[in-house]
Order: C-alpha cells, then structure tokens, then sequence
C-alpha cells in the first residue's frame, strides 16, 4: 500500500481494477485533474497485467491496495472505505465508460450539504446507443424492481457513479463481494431514509470484447441483493459537525 498525504479532500474516488492496463493511467491522470481536493484510491485487484506497474508511476499521488488475489468489486470497495477521508465518496470504473470531468456534477449536492446520495444516470434522455440490448433490459427491470419493493422512482439503479456522504456509505456495513455492491447500496440508502437524487452523466459503454466485465447474467444476484436487503435495519448516520 503506498502512502498519501494526511489532508481533508472533498471527495474519496474509489477505483476498483483488474487488468485494466490499457485505461487504468488515464482514468487516474484524469482524477487527479478533477477541479476538487481528490482523494484517489485504486485497488489493485489481482491483476496479472501491467496494471500494477502503471499504477506504480503514481505513487505519492493515490493510494493504491494491492491484492495478491482477485477478491472482486464489491469487496474491493469494502476494503478501500476504511481508508476514505473525503466528505462525499464516488465509485469510479477503471475504464472509460464514465468521465471523470463529470465527477463534480455528481457530487456537488452532497458538498453542498443538499444531498447525502447521488447517483449519475446515464438514461436521462433514454438508452445510450452502444448497449447491449440484455443490458438495456436488466437495467430497465432492476429500475422498476427498486420501485416495487421500496417504492421508490429512480432510472438508473445500476449505474457506477454512485456518490454519498462518506460517514454514511461506511456505516452501511456492506458485505458485498461482486457487482452486488450497487443494489445492496441502493437498499441500504433507502431503508436509511435517504433520498437517491439523480443527475445526467454521459455513458459510453464498451464491449465484452473490450475488456468490460459485467454480464447481464449477473442480473439474478442484483435481483436477490435488492430483495434479500428489503427489510434490513441499520443506524441513520447524521453528519457531524
């Protein structure tokens, strides 16, 4: 794990990667460009590539935690959440389907002290061209499952930009491993009682080909993750002084 200076930043960037050596660099360039105090983490999730070398060039710069195995997504971020000192924390791909530039629109409400979650969704003006038409409907079917089962209307409940006040994502007590991470967040920010605000992000999606890594066969586990957390119960977390 190597060092960052002990500061106070705006926002947390959590970046989980596995063998992303051909966009890890400029994903994390452009981080570090974001116009916010920005603390970057990437965790280095058992690449057998040149990740980690890339990575190394940045060194004093982010914070990266090595793992000598691929543990997965979720357990990624569990992992990097102790470690976040920002007021707002945002999950990042390692790719580049979402645009850090973006970043301060996502979490610009939680800094304001407006919002304690926001997500960026990517189908404010309908489905991006370039997704796979099992993605455009799990999407859509997981949407509709947040609003069945808690009553709740939001149109992208899938997607990675997903910022919160980080006192309150670290009191979720996530046990997510994969790509669970992003209905067990959602479920647990409702049954907090908090409002999932939404603002519009560009999304260019990448191909299996490409590297991307989520499949719409994942779509059961999301389904369970929502269902299984329907009725869990934790503290609220009320930001401090």
């Amino acid at each position: 794990m190597s060092p960052m200076p002990d500061r106070q930043p705006d926002v947390t960037v959590i970046v989980p990667a596995l063998n992303e050596e051909d966009t890890i660099g400029e994903v994390v360039e452009r981080l570090l460009k974001v116009p916010l105090d920005t603390q970057v983490i990437v965790v280095d999730d058992g690449s057998h590539d040149k990740t980690p070398e890339v990575l190394r060039s940045f060194e004093n710069r982010i914070l990266v935690i090595t793992n000598a195995k691929r543990g997965g997504k979720g357990a990624a971020i569990r992992q990097a959440l102790p470690h976040a000192k920002g007021s707002a924390t945002i999950i990042q791909d390692a790719d580049l389907e979402y645009l850090p530039e973006e970043i301060p629109n996502v979490v610009r409400p939680i800094l304001e002290g407006r919002e304690s979650v926001v997500y960026g969704t990517r189908f404010s003006s309908g489905m991006p061209s370039g997704m796979a038409l099992p993605n455009r409907i799990v999407n859509v079917l997981l949407a509709w499952a947040v609003r069945l089962l808690y009553f709740r209307r939001i149109t992208d409940e899938a997607t990675c930009y997903k910022a919160f006040r980080t006192d309150l994502l670290q009191s979720m007590d996530l046990e997510c491993q994969r790509f669970e991470f992003c209905p067990e967040a959602t479920a647990k920010a409702i049954r907090l009682g908090e409002r999932i605000a939404e603002v519009p992000i560009t999304y260019i999606p990448r191909s299996k080909q490409a590297g991307k890594k989520i499949r719409w066969t994942d779509a059961p586990e999301a389904f369970w993750t929502l269902l299984k957390h329907r009725w869990w119960r934790g503290s609220p977390k009320k930001p401090g002084p």
